[in-house]
């Protein structure tokens, strides 16, 4: 029987991602497990701000920016979770194509559970978070929960 003692969660902060944290909160404060939760910002933003100017500070301030938002929003994603109080949870924002480095940060924390929202945001981009956590299930070496 799996007693996972890190999970991985994956967040794009969407009401499906706030499911699949809460599901591993639960799942953690039942094996005292430990918690990693995790959000990538997308590489395809920076190419975006490089199209639109060739400074490399005005391209490093707005990397900065975005990893400070995301850091906000992971503390306050978990503020709506007060079983989040009973087990140790790590945040952490990354940068990269989002599969690839929750599977990097899987395997340097050693993680072994996912909980992953099988979608995400609305409208198109659901299309695209759909297929990231197909990604996960498919490249990771550790179990994969799968949460609507």
């Amino acid at each position: 029987m799996l007693k996972p003692t890190r999970i991985l969660v994956p967040t794009d902060f969407s009401e499906y991602s706030d499911r699949a944290l809460g599901q591993a909160l639960d799942i953690a404060r039942q094996y005292k497990a430990k918690v990693f939760l995790l959000h990538v910002v997308h590489e395809d933003i920076y190419r975006a701000a490089l199209e639109f100017t060739f400074l490399e500070e005005a391209v490093q301030k707005f990397r900065d920016g975005a990893a400070a938002w995301a850091q906000k929003s992971l503390q306050k994603q978990l503020g709506y979770f007060p079983q989040a109080q009973e087990a140790e949870v790590v945040t952490n924002v990354r940068r990269g194509i989002p599969y690839n480095e929750i599977l990097r940060e899987g395997k340097e924390q050693g993680i072994d559970l996912i909980v992953i929202a099988s979608l995400g945001r609305s409208g198109i981009a659901k299309y695209f978070i759909g297929s990231v956590a197909r990604n996960v299930l498919r490249g990771s070496p550790c179990p994969v929960l799968l949460t609507r």
